[in-house]
């Protein structure tokens, strides 16, 4: 008996000890949860444009600034704003954005609603402190700055300044892109009035009021528009006056927009012999960091052959 109480006590003794050891086997299995803040990663900033020529403002001022993403709030094909309403996927396009860059002076009134409903949205309106162009009768302000190349150099410091402002972290980045954006669109300003400033021929006829800016900035003479309303066909009676103005002032040049049907210029083309050219608002186009230079280089090669 004394043998046999021996051996339980001695196997109850091994079972405790395996026991024992599979439990510190299990507790050492389980994962670890690392609470090393060294290895935190920043928090991206996303921040949305509101169409075409803002968002390619604002890649050039975020450059190869790491965890800043831009997005186009519209789709790069959408043209000017005129009478544009917000769709699902702009919405989409504006869910995490923490900051908007607008163009200001009317041109994003479609979205003075939505951001009324976003009060954390932090708005940079870039047109601030531009004086503005009246527009024709009740129209209001033309927004159109952005195709005066003074004026972009303008909103490219207004937005860079502002962004600096709402995220420091990256404060000198955003400082040193703006700059070397402007140099660059100061040494476009410069080649355009070195071409234009020349010119004989300075009536043009242009297809809407998107230029007004454009034209005073290289102190040309918007002496007719097609189309009065964009995307609205010419009446006849003001077909009609556009194409005694055009046989009046001896005006060779109408320019249509790469956005909009010409028919309305080829019939007053047809009527007066003038010839149709190609002005690009720069309201669409792709999607690169130099396309704004590159589209007003086109422009400029246009007006030069046009006005010769």
């Amino acid at each position: 008996m004394k043998k046999s109480k021996l051996v339980w006590v001695v196997l109850f003794s091994v079972l405790v000890l395996v026991l024992s050891g599979c439990g510190a086997n299990n507790e050492a299995a389980k994962p670890t949860v690392s609470q090393n803040t060294d290895t935190k990663t920043e928090s991206s900033l996303t921040i949305a444009a509101s169409f075409y020529p803002m968002y390619i403002f604002t890649l050039n001022i975020t450059k190869d600034i790491p965890n800043v993403n831009v997005v186009s709030l519209t789709k790069p094909t959408t043209g000017c704003l005129h009478d544009y309403a917000v769709t699902p996927d702009d919405m989409k396009n504006l869910e995490g954005a923490q900051i908007l860059v607008i163009n200001g002076a009317g041109m994003e009134s479609f979205m003075d609603k939505v951001i009324s409903q976003i009060p954390d949205l932090k708005v940079i309106e870039s047109s601030q402190g531009i004086p503005l162009i009246q527009g024709d009768g009740d129209e209001g302000d033309n927004p159109h700055v952005w195709l005066s190349v003074t004026d972009a150099i303008a909103q490219v410091k207004t937005i860079g300044a502002q962004l600096a402002s709402l995220d420091p972290t990256h404060a000198s980045e955003y400082q040193e892109n703006t700059q070397a954006y402007i140099l660059k669109l100061e040494a476009l300003r410069t080649k355009m009035h070195q071409t234009l400033d020349g010119v004989q021929q300075r009536n043009i006829v242009t297809f809407h009021e998107a230029f007004p800016y454009f034209a005073k900035e290289f102190n040309l003479n918007t002496v007719g528009v097609i189309e009065r309303e964009p995307g609205s066909a010419p009446s006849a009676k003001e077909l009609s006056e556009t194409i005694e103005q055009v046989k009046s002032l001896e005006i060779k040049a109408l320019f249509a927009e790469p956005q909009y049907p010409v028919k309305a210029a080829d019939t007053i083309a047809k009527e007066t012999g003038a010839k149709v050219y190609t002005l690009d608002p720069i309201v669409t186009g792709p999607m690169e960091a130099d396309a704004y230079i590159n589209l007003m280089e086109s422009n400029l090669i246009t007006l030069q052959e046009a006005l010769k």
